[in-house]
């Protein structure tokens, strides 16, 4: 079923690092009232994520890096173990995604598997992510891997046998949504 919406006004309430935008709408309710509503929607793009996974070692590649709003709501390290990601900037997902992998891991992967969409916030993101997995092994590394400079990523690259990895799920190790989605496609799906 299609909402019947009308966006009355868009308020950019900040533009400094992506997009924080109050809108307020017009929404018709079910039973055909119209209610006037009001919400904040942050707008940073859409990204990719993706993870490397080695059907003869049993082990996924996964990253960690300081992430700032988890620091702020609790995380006392601020640090989070998650899998290669990032924002499309113009290019289509299978490239970002590609590239995101060469340069926050330093492997240069090759078939690249499209498995699902899924907004991950959408009460307050606008943000569509695209998940994707690929075969791995030592071969495809290029370099070390650690994000880039210029963007300010300090990442390391972790080789985490993939039993490890649902344990760390258990453990609270790993907390970040997008790479529990993954982990657990894997193994739901028997690739590992």
């Amino acid at each position: 079923m299609q909402p019947d919406v009308k966006i009355m006004s868009t308020e950019i309430l900040s533009d400094n690092w992506y997009t924080l935008k109050k809108v307020t709408y017009e929404y018709k309710r079910r039973n055909g009232d119209w209610q006037t509503q009001s919400r904040e929607a942050y707008d940073r793009g859409n990204g990719a994520v993706i993870l490397l996974y080695n059907v003869q070692t049993r082990t996924v590649i996964l990253t960690r890096q300081f992430r700032l709003p988890s620091f702020i709501n609790g995380n006392s390290s601020g640090m989070l173990i998650e899998a290669c990601a990032g924002l499309l900037d113009e290019n289509n997902p299978e490239e970002c995604i590609r590239r995101e992998a060469e340069e926050e891991t330093g492997y240069r992967i090759r078939d690249v598997r499209k498995i699902f969409d899924a907004y991950m916030s959408p009460g307050s993101v606008t943000e569509i992510l695209h998940f994707f997995i690929a075969a791995y092994d030592h071969q495809m590394k290029v370099n070390d891997g650690g994000g880039l400079a210029h963007e300010q990523e300090e990442i390391e690259v972790l080789e985490v046998p993939v039993a490890e990895a649902m344990e760390m799920i258990t453990r609270g190790e790993i907390r970040d949504g997008k790479t529990i989605m993954l982990l657990q496609y894997i193994k739901l799906n028997g690739i590992l």
